[in-house]
């Protein structure tokens, strides 16, 4: 069953997505494009070429394609609280995995700590994965069921390496009996 109604999974549950993201055309440019009001994701781009007009939004997202740096925004994520309620990362086809490395480093390195959504060709072999570098919030290709797609967050019970959700590979969390040799 298609994605019909605009839901995306957040924190593990399925819920209505109010915000809109802001796609531009071939004819507009990031320093002259008209941002609606409204909950609103922009391009990297039209945040850095809009900065002093859209910092005064309260409702106001940024996204990064998947050739962008995420230490664009390293100034603004220093404040308290950020500028943005979301920071979204696309992943313009299934096998492009560079926003895996923008999400860890969002989290890791740069601290954000509000939501980091996944856009694009985003499908539910991904999820798990996505979840660990940091993502807690997605949204499913509009041609796939969401609700099969959340199930792809518990494909697997048990973490080995370390990652953004567990900091201890398993190794060290595992306890283990003493193996006596005759």
């Amino acid at each position: 069953m298609p994605n019909t109604a605009q839901q995306i999974i957040k924190d593990k549950v399925v819920v209505n997505d109010d915000w809109t993201i802001l796609r531009l055309t071939e004819e507009q440019t990031p320093d002259s494009v008209v941002i609606p009001e409204g909950k609103i994701i922009v391009p990297l781009k039209v945040w850095q070429a809009q900065r002093d007009s859209l910092q005064g939004r309260k409702e106001l997202g940024v996204w990064f394609a998947s050739d962008e740096r995420p230490e664009a925004l390293k100034d603004e994520l220093k404040n308290t609280p950020a500028p943005f309620q979301v920071i979204a990362v696309d992943f313009p086809k299934f096998a492009d995995g560079r926003g895996y490395s923008i999400a860890y480093n969002l989290r890791a390195r740069l601290g954000y700590t509000g939501e980091l959504r996944a856009v694009g060709d985003v499908l539910r072999d991904q999820l798990f994965y996505m979840q660990r570098v940091g993502f807690n919030a997605f949204a499913v290709r509009a041609d796939k069921d969401i609700h099969d797609a959340l199930k792809g967050l518990t494909d697997f019970s048990e973490k080995y390496q370390t990652s953004w959700d567990e900091k201890n590979p398993l190794f060290r969390r595992a306890r283990r009996s003493a193996v006596v040799q005759d």
